[in-house]
């Protein structure tokens, strides 16, 4: 626990006389109000990682695949691209989500899980890199639904192992 907690709590303690019981909920709901800060913090630094990538995934769209197109017609390929990704991490269209989603504000990627955004952000690049190396959408789909599967993988099983050491700890 953080030395300026302890030093906070014992102040509080000999000031008003807080039962032990007392002490241990405030120091328990502390801790679980960090962690619940530390999540979101760590869920919109990922958001931001993959917004940054989306930009490197947009701009190998336009250099390598749309050259030639307008403004217009470069939004259409570039919403084709981002849900390639969708599909390849998430099994479906950014409007297949909003379908069955018609309460829900923003887009899939709003509601997608630190992991998934972690997941994403890397399939932008690796896209961006097949995209340069002319790689067929066909190709490009089945390479980054392998990505994701085995990184989605391998994160679950990282988190699964770290909240069975967390445990272990707490005991």
């Amino acid at each position: 626990m953080p030395e300026h907690l302890l030093i906070g709590i014992s102040h509080l303690n000999l000031q008003v006389g807080l039962s032990p019981e007392f002490k241990l909920y405030l120091v328990t709901e502390f801790q679980r109000l960090k962690s619940q800060e530390q999540q979101a913090i760590e869920w919109s630094a990922k958001r931001e990682l993959a917004k940054v990538n989306y930009r490197i995934h947009t701009d190998a769209i336009k250099e390598n695949i749309v050259p030639i197109l307008t403004e217009e017609q470069f939004k259409y390929v570039n919403a084709d691209e981002a849900d390639l990704l969708n599909v390849a991490l998430f099994g479906k269209t950014a409007a297949e989500w909003r379908k069955e989603n018609p309460t829900l504000k923003g887009n899939i990627r709003d509601y997608a899980t630190i992991e998934q955004l972690l997941v994403i952000a890397n399939m932008e690049s690796y896209n961006a890199i097949l995209i340069e190396q002319n790689a067929p959408q066909a190709e490009r789909l089945q390479r980054l639904n392998d990505m994701a599967r085995s990184q989605l993988r391998v994160l679950q099983q990282s988190n699964s192992r770290l909240l069975t050491e967390g445990r272990k700890d707490n005991n």
